[in-house]
């Protein structure tokens, strides 16, 4: 039996409990690829899911992960994949029902398995796949964004806030973003934010001289808390999309219909790795490759020992971006 190192949690833990121990390597099976992970993303879902917080399809033993990007290790002889070839993947249950990327391997469905060939550093890379999808699934699916349009996003110095106003700006959308700190204007004035506006209690003056008769959508990466709030700032016709909760909070206690104006739309957006089109994918790899566009990565660890150095540093929300994990 072949060993690799891997973070498997048996139940929800503590961060200094998320050491690397010995699991068989998976084995290779019909419809799936060996990947040899090289680095991946963490993300909030991945907190939620170390403290025994996620939804009824997580299930323990689990390691965790829910995007990666590697190199194929093993493949069916069937397979549309090359061994050799670089490939990034998201969500399809990965982290959640199956095995995911806090590890050395990982087994993954081919059919969520995007093949790329790109020379850019793998920090790069796993900054890209689960930021890059949840941005751009919540911009087209969730809010319908077009030309012309005016999106707040609440929450902007997060990973997907970044990109977001990043997608945003390409398809000639104007973006308010807010941020709680005023040393982080100058970071979302980088990623093409047309108006900052801070987050202290008093941002419905600051969206309301921004834009008098409303937005046109409100990417809600906060919480539920604030959703009330943020339907008040939409124009008829417009969308908030509900796709994160850094404060943890997902559900609005006694919530009254009636209390969403008429007029206005309220989804969420959680989506998976089908949302995001290949084409997108190679062209944001491309613009990378010429320097045309900086990624919002907040920091950069190495192996899996630095994990807990990494929910650390999002729990306590420090570095504005996402958070890479890469491995030898």
């Amino acid at each position: 039996m072949e060993l690799m190192k891997a973070i498997q949690l048996t139940g929800p833990c503590e961060i200094d409990a998320m050491t690397p121990v010995e699991i068989e390597k998976p084995q290779l099976k019909p419809g799936f690829a060996v990947v040899k992970v090289k680095a991946f993303g963490i993300n909030q879902s991945e907190i939620f899911s170390r403290k025994g917080l996620s939804s009824p399809d997580f299930s323990y033993p689990r390691v965790l992960g829910i995007e990666g990007v590697g190199i194929v290790e093993e493949v069916n002889p069937d397979s549309f994949l090359r061994v050799g070839e670089q490939v990034a993947t998201m969500m399809g249950g990965l982290g959640r029902s199956l095995n995911g990327s806090y590890a050395e391997y990982m087994l993954v469905p081919e059919k969520h398995l995007l093949p790329f060939s790109s020379d850019l550093p793998w920090h790069i890379l796993g900054a890209l796949p689960e930021m890059m999808q949840t941005a751009y699934g919540s911009l087209s699916k969730g809010l319908l964004m077009k030309s012309g349009d005016t999106l707040f996003i609440h929450g902007g110095t997060s990973s997907v806030g970044l990109m977001a106003a990043l997608l945003a700006k390409d398809i000639g959308v104007t973006v308010i973003s807010s941020t709680r700190r005023i040393s982080n204007i100058d970071i979302l004035k980088q990623y093409g934010v047309d108006h900052v506006v801070l987050d202290d209690g008093t941002l419905d003056t600051q969206i309301r001289e921004i834009a008098p008769y409303g937005v046109d959508g409100v990417l809600e990466l906060v919480g539920s808390n604030v959703v009330m709030q943020d339907l008040s700032y939409i124009k008829v016709g417009g969308h908030l999309c509900f796709t994160g909760a850094l404060n943890q909070q997902w559900i609005i206690p006694e919530f009254d219909c009636f209390s969403v104006p008429s007029g206005v739309f309220f989804t969420t957006y959680s989506g998976e790795f089908e949302d995001l089109p290949v084409t997108v994918f190679h062209d944001m790899l491309r613009r990378l490759e010429r320097n045309e566009v900086q990624l919002p990565i907040g920091r950069v660890y190495h192996e899996l020992d630095a994990v807990r150095e990494a929910h650390q540093d999002i729990d306590s929300g420090k570095y504005a971006g996402k958070k890479v994990v890469v491995l030898s």
